[in-house]
């Protein structure tokens, strides 16, 4: 974004109180490259991001609240070091890394492979976090290799490498053998005078033990060194110079081997350089990401939406400046929010009303929360919604310089004039105080030309004024919306509440009086003022009455509004309810009524059984009762079922002989074999021939070319033999050895299903009991048996069986 106004508006400071929330110095310059942009795309994207991770957090401390684990949990980029300098020395070749730069990168590293492992779990929930934290290169094995071989202090562990272990327990060794060696001379001259102290120390990287100046004589030894006082001289005996040279020697041994081993690390993380790299930087995302999240939380913040091109709309709803608002919380005050709309119909707002009244923090918060969104920064507001300016320019404050000769009023127009120079259709422009700083008559009519000409422009724009003529210039205009800030009567204090559609008083000596001017100097000035000012200062006061009152009565018509919709839900949730219940209890005793019908009618149906000789009624009745409970069903089902559509008118059916048909009480289809007196049928149905009437036709069938016609062309039928006749719904296996027995039982069962037989009887006799087991295990197995019995003493009693089959 150019010509921004962003140090008129704070935007820095604002990035300050962003930066609290920032842990690492990858994030702390990713905030310091944050500025507004103009890309739509980039910018969605950003706010995008945004609202995950306000998501996250609000997700982890639910997490930490309940005290569940496996949960989303915080990340912490707190006490990172920065290791950007040591990975870019990585791009050149041969350049090594000391220890303690290697161990914090191997530290941040591994911290940055934590938060990769935290955030890759979540991809269904977090998916742009997930892709994201996906960019974090893999480093573990390196890892794994590399971090136990440093200690914190950047020295390498002795285990580091072999020779190094050796070299170390060689130094080791050998030190003990110069300390056995000079604790020796010690004692051999503790009596004589020559020692200064009784104990050992060193002298460049040498052992040595101090002597008294003057006895030097006395011993063989090379002198080191003396005291600062010059009473004392240090010196190496001669027994142990050449322990001494071979510690010195294997000290050299293991500054060789700790350079090797550390170039050898500097050499694997050069190979993966680009990856190290890229993971520090969306570290730096990362950390920056969840700062803008964490301050969002802190601040209320919401994540703004940006209106189209064609229709731009410049909407905040409980606006606050966040600098504000970080004062007066420090404070613990209350800060009163704005809210406003602009749109393409109407682009100017004039402010008016009291001074001290937050006129100008109005025009500071509009333009900076303006500045946050196009910066990808979540923005304090309940709701917000914003065109993407190309600039933001603003005049706010006051200008004036004395080292450049700039009066107040000069200061001015200087900077609104380069606004008008700089201005287009996309841009937001603040105006502080228009016409300010000269006569009020001509500073109004410069003012309407300014806002009439920035009209023109199609700009957004909100300026703010005590002038008459930009005051009636608002009421008359289109395009352009007057405001006022509240201002309390009885306190003589601004209430900051921001309302639109009419202008306000300035209110002068009210806030004059009020900050300490003496009375008589307000009586004198209202004494001034002529009558035409007194009517138009009573006239606003009595229409900023109003408008207070207007919404006022606004606000209560909404919430009854709201209160009568919540009194409509809940009426029909409860009908609703009660309507359910009903159904529910209806199906409840329809189904108890068919159970106990169904009861009923086998009851008597088992009764006429009994008589052999009444074979006929029984089927006759079995079908009755079939057809009756079907058509009870029908009916009920249709009279609990909501009417949702039309109904559908059948077409009459066209019936022929020789035409196939399907009937309401049976599944197997139907041929049509001679048409009878009235609406009578003689149809034929597998193995029966049966006289109906022509409403038991449920539907005319097509014609399908045989009885295989429906097959697959790789299958082919064979009939099973010569069909049996059912129609006296008896087997007789009597003399029948026990697998004939069951190969007829299951033909005999499929052809009485096919006819839609419900009550079968199969005579096997007394005999040795083999074919009645073998029936019995049979018909226990078979799908279509819904029970079997011994027969009654007509029937056979225990030498025949007794089946029923399931309604089909």
């Amino acid at each position: 974004m150019t010509n921004t106004s962003s140090d008129l508006l704070e935007f820095d400071a604002l990035l300050r109180v962003v930066g609290r929330y920032v842990g690492s110095p990858m994030g702390q310059e990713e905030l310091r490259n944050t500025a507004p942009i103009t890309d739509r795309g980039r910018i969605e994207s950003l706010h995008a991001y945004n609202a995950e991770a306000i998501s996250y957090l609000k997700s982890a401390t639910k997490t930490q609240a309940s005290g569940r684990s496996g949960q989303v949990a915080r990340i912490n980029f707190n006490d990172m070091p920065d290791s950007r300098p040591a990975a870019a020395r990585l791009r050149i070749e041969g350049a090594m890394l000391d220890g303690k730069e290697i161990f914090d990168l191997l530290g941040l590293l591994e911290r940055a492979s934590e938060i990769r492992a935290g955030l890759q779990g979540f991809g269904d929930v977090f998916p742009l976090l997930t892709k994201l934290s996906a960019r974090i290169a893999d480093l573990r094995p390196l890892l794994h290799d590399l971090s136990n071989k440093l200690l914190p202090d950047g020295s390498l562990a002795d285990h580091a490498s072999v020779a190094l272990q050796k070299i170390r327990r060689g130094i080791e060794r050998q030190k003990r053998l110069i300390e056995e060696s000079l604790e020796r001379f010690l004692r051999a001259h503790r009596q004589d005078g020559v020692l200064q102290e009784d104990f050992i120390t060193i002298r460049n990287d040498r052992f040595v033990v101090p002597i008294v100046t003057g006895q030097q004589g006395r011993i063989n030894g090379v002198i080191h060194g003396a005291s600062s006082s010059g009473q004392t001289l240090f010196v190496e005996p001669f027994d142990t110079i050449e322990l001494n040279n071979d510690l010195v020697r294997l000290t050299e041994e293991e500054l060789r081997e700790v350079h090797r081993i550390l170039r050898e690390m500097s050499d694997r993380l050069r190979r993966e350089a680009p990856s190290i790299t890229a993971s520090l930087d969306v570290l730096g995302e990362l950390d920056f990401l969840f700062a803008k999240a964490n301050f969002a939380i802190e601040f209320d913040c919401v994540v703004p939406r940006f209106s189209s091109e064609e229709q731009p709309s410049l909407h905040l709803d409980g606006a606050r400046h966040p600098l504000l608002q970080d004062v007066l919380r420090r404070q613990r005050k209350p800060i009163i929010p704005i809210s406003f709309t602009l749109d393409s119909q109407r682009r100017i707002l004039l402010l008016s009303g009291p001074n001290t009244g937050g006129k100008t923090v109005t025009l500071k918060t509009a333009g900076l929360l303006s500045l946050m969104a196009q910066a990808g920064i979540p923005v304090p507001a309940r709701d917000a919604e914003f065109p993407v300016f190309d600039q933001v320019l603003a005049d706010v404050g006051d200008n004036q310089s004395i080292a450049e000769s700039l009066s107040s009023f000069s200061s001015h127009i200087k900077r609104v004039r380069e606004i008008l120079t700089l201005v287009t259709p996309e841009s937001l422009v603040l105006l502080d105080e228009l016409g300010r700083a000269t006569d009020p008559e001509e500073g109004g009519a410069l003012g309407v030309a300014i806002i009439d000409g920035l009209r023109g422009w199609r700009a957004f724009t909100l300026a703010s004024t005590h002038l008459l003529a930009l005051k009636v210039y608002g009421a008359r205009s289109n395009g352009v919306m007057n405001g006022s800030m509240g201002f309390d009567r009885d306190t003589l204090e601004p209430t900051y509440h921001l309302r639109t559609g009419a202008p306000g008083d300035s209110a002068g000596l009210a806030i004059a009086s009020r900050l300490g001017m003496p009375p008589d100097i307000i009586e004198k000035a209202r004494a001034n003022m002529t009558t035409r000012e007194r009517d138009l200062s009573d006239f606003l006061n009595e229409l900023q009455a109003q408008v207070t009152a207007l919404s006022a009565e606004r606000q209560a018509m909404e919430q009854q509004r709201q209160q009568l919709e919540a009194r409509e839900k809940s009426l029909a949730a409860e009908w609703e309810r009660k309507e359910t219940a009903k159904l529910k209890e209806l199906e409840k005793r329809t189904e108890e009524l068919m159970r106990q019908f169904e009861e009923n009618s086998r009851q008597t149906i088992e009764s006429i059984a009994q008589n052999m000789e009444q074979r006929k009624a029984t089927e006759h009745a079995q079908r009755r009762v079939a057809k009756a409970v079907r058509e009870f069903r029908t009916e009920v089902q249709e009279a609990i079922r909501p009417v949702t559509q039309n109904p559908v008118v059948k077409a009459p059916l066209v019936i022929e002989e020789g035409t196939r048909v399907r009937l309401k009480s049976m599944r197997q289809p139907a041929r049509v074999k001679r048409k009878l007196s009235g609406d009578r049928l003689e149809v034929e149905a597998g193995f029966m021939k049966l006289q109906i009437s022509i409403d038991d036709i449920e539907e005319v069938l097509p014609e399908t070319g045989g009885d295989t016609a429906r097959l697959p062309s790789n299958v082919t039928f064979q009939s099973s033999g010569p069909r049996w006749d059912v129609s006296y719904r008896e087997l007789n296996l009597i003399g029948k050895r026990a697998e004939e027995a069951i190969d007829e039982l299951d033909r005999f069962l499929d052809q009485a299903v096919l006819a839609s037989v419900n009550r079968l009887r199969i005579v096997h006799g007394h005999g040795m009991g083999v074919l009645k087991k073998a029936v019995a295990e049979v018909l226990a197995k078979h799908p279509h048996v819904a029970k079997f019995y011994p027969g009654t003493p007509a029937e056979g009693g225990t030498g025949a069986t007794v089946v029923e089959l399931k309604d089909m």
